[in-house]
């Protein structure tokens, strides 16, 4: 019985490997085989004549199988390794995981024969590493509820319909790193979403060219329908698993649990069908997420997002965060993720609060689970070094933690191609963005600035500390081609170690002609333009309960805010206490050349943050304190 096993096997795996992939047989609809496996009483079918019906399932899923691999060898001819070679043992894998003896023993198992094409099952081993990996040895079931009732919805509220909304605190860094891409599409490429894109188009070029009152409009995101920002959410959950996936593959984790007749766009009916399902489901261990997880793999982006539409109900159910999080780290590999980590021992998802971890939200925005914000590599000598971010990325971060010197924050994550920045606070991740692109772009002085950074902080050994020797001093200043007089470059190197504050004020100090940027007029630099923040987290709107009568409840819902940013000249500490005076050329009095100083500042934790992009930048805004907690 055993060699007849194998033999079916074989069979099976060698007519999918076929140049010509035969006609799928179909085995007789569910009702008929449903007694195959009853548990009392004998079989009504001889076991021969059982062992031909598991045959031809085990033909007609690995036919099934091939003629679906087939359609996208293309793509998957850019992964590692030789794509025949993996479809065999992923077809392997699968027949083998599924079973004959399985299959003979219950109805169950010809469904699972008849569904091999669509989904895989996880090895007990991977399950149990992926579960040790998010969330440790001892989570809590408080932690687990959290990532366990969180899913990937938009704000139903119309002033941020454009948001996706929290309810549970710790996945807001899966939210927000999402939420980053879906304003890159709706933003910057609304033509792709399909119809309706013209009004938005419309709206983005007039709120561009507005330079009216600090408040929190809704108009820019009025026009969206619910098909466009489903197509932005399928679009970014599906670059960003590419990203994870060196843009290569892309894993999508879904649940074994639920009917195919959940597929689809959401719907009310979809939505009750899949809560009804989930009742009683809990994650509390590897074992648990080997039961109920399925995958599978796509290597073309097509693919992907038709995959990703058909499963958006389940991504908006309680689970979707996690399953997001899971495709996230599959599509990464598992190995290659803890390769990315400084300390692969601790979890993802951090001790007491359940949060997000840094190394989470770096592997959505980047494609890798490092543990800094860094540029580049520091190294610790002995063979050891701390990874920070390799290259250039579509979406930045920014963190109240910088403005606290507990981190530096690099070029990369603070220049992303598009002004959208996931922003940290000890507790919780937000949103900050802007919807004119220009407000990246650099003028004379911060374009020299940021050549000058970039030079001392790859000199930089601390970890953006601020700090380096005397001799990655000299290899700065001959990069960027700055002369110090001998008085001042003595001065600097009298310590042993040259501080940035201080080389940062001989810089302003110093003829642009010796490679200095000192500006005769005070004035060079100056900049306006608009940010808006949003908040997913669901609280009470503060403006709202003031307007409630006879004191109802606020209204939970997530903020979006408009700030008016100032970026003032690049002062020196005397100019900004008096006025400048500058000689004329045309005659040999003084004249006094007034300078405006910055307008009064509102102040918030975001401020702080704002201000490790751009130095001394003053905000104004309407209404509450942005809030990133």
């Amino acid at each position: 019985m055993a060699d007849q096993e194998e033999e079916d096997l074989r069979m099976a795996l060698r007519m999918s490997m076929q140049s010509e992939s035969p006609e799928p047989k179909r085995s007789k609809p569910r009702e008929s085989v449903g007694a195959v496996g009853g548990p009392a009483g004998p079989p009504e079918e001889s076991p021969e004549a059982k062992n031909r019906k598991v045959q031809r399932e085990l033909m007609a899923a690995a036919a099934e199988r091939r003629m679906m691999a087939a359609r996208s060898a293309a793509a998957a001819s850019t992964a590692v390794g030789s794509p025949k070679a993996e479809k065999s043992v992923a077809v392997t894998k699968e027949v083998k995981g599924v079973g004959v003896a399985n299959a003979a023993q219950s109805s169950s198992g010809v469904c699972k024969v008849k569904n091999v094409n669509l989904r895989k099952e996880i090895s007990a081993a991977v399950a149990n590493q992926l579960f040790s990996m998010v969330f440790g040895s001892e989570v809590t079931k408080d932690i687990l509820a959290q990532w366990s009732n969180q899913g990937i919805r938009f704000s139903p509220d119309p002033d941020t319909s454009m948001g996706l909304v929290q309810h549970e605190g710790g996945p807001c860094g899966v939210l927000a790193a999402i939420q980053a891409f879906v304003l890159k599409y709706l933003l910057f490429f609304p033509e792709e979403l399909g119809q309706g894109t013209t009004n938005v188009l419309q709206n983005v070029a007039s709120m561009r060219s507005s330079e009216s009152a600090c408040v929190a409009s809704d108009a820019l995101f009025a026009s969206l329908s619910e098909d466009m920002k489903s197509r932005a959410l399928v679009r970014s959950m599906s670059e960003i698993l590419f990203l994870c996936g060196s843009n290569r593959r892309a894993t999508v984790a879904t649940l074994s649990i639920l009917d195919h007749k959940v597929e689809g766009p959401g719907d009310s009916s979809k939505d009750e069908v899949i809560a009804k399902a989930l009742e009683g489901l809990s994650i509390e261990s590897g074992c648990d997420l080997q039961k109920i997880l399925r995958i599978d793999t796509h290597f073309s982006q097509a693919s992907a997002c038709q995959r990703l539409e058909a499963m958006i109900p389940i991504f908006q159910s309680r689970m979707g965060a996690m399953l997001f999080l899971i495709s996230a780290l599959l599509s990464r590999g598992l190995d290659n993720v803890q390769a990315d980590r400084d300390d692969p021992t601790q979890s993802l998802v951090t001790a007491p609060f359940g949060h997000a971890s840094q190394e989470i939200v770096n592997l959505l925005l980047c494609g890798q689970a490092v543990a800094n914000v860094f540029d580049g590599k520091i190294d610790l000598g002995g063979g050891m070094s701390l990874k920070g971010i390799s290259g250039n990325v579509e979406v930045g971060f920014l963190t109240l933690l910088e403005s606290l010197n507990f981190c530096k924050v690099g070029q990369y994550l603070k220049h992303p191609k598009w002004p959208i920045w996931v922003v940290g606070s000890e507790s919780h991740y937000t949103v900050l963005f802007a919807i004119d692109p220009s407000v990246q772009d650099e003028n004379e002085l911060e374009g020299r600035e940021t050549q000058i950074r970039r030079a001392f902080d790859a000199q930089d050994q601390s970890g953006g500390g601020g700090f380096i020797s005397v001799e990655g001093f000299h290899q700065v200043l001959k990069e960027t081609s700055i002369n110090l007089p001998p008085e001042k470059l003595q001065h600097l190197c009298s310590s042993g170690f040259i501080v940035w504050s201080e080389f940062w004020q001989v810089l302003l100090d110093l003829d642009k002609g010796l490679g200095g940027l000192k500006d005769p007029t005070g004035l060079m630099g100056k900049k306006v333009f608009n940010l808006y923040h949003f908040n997913g987290i669901a609280k009470s709107d503060l403006n709202g309960s003031q307007a409630n009568p006879g004191g109802e409840t606020p209204i939970q819902r997530p903020r979006l805010t408009k700030l008016r940013v100032l970026v003032p000249p690049k002062w020196t500490p005397e100019e900004f206490m008096a006025d400048v005076k500058l000689p004329s050329d045309s005659s040999s009095k003084d004249t006094v050349v007034e300078v405006a100083k910055p307008e009064p500042s509102q102040h918030a934790p975001l401020v702080d943050c704002i201000r490790t992009r751009w130095p001394r930048a003053t905000c104004n805004w309407v209404g509450d304190p942005p809030s990133i907690v």
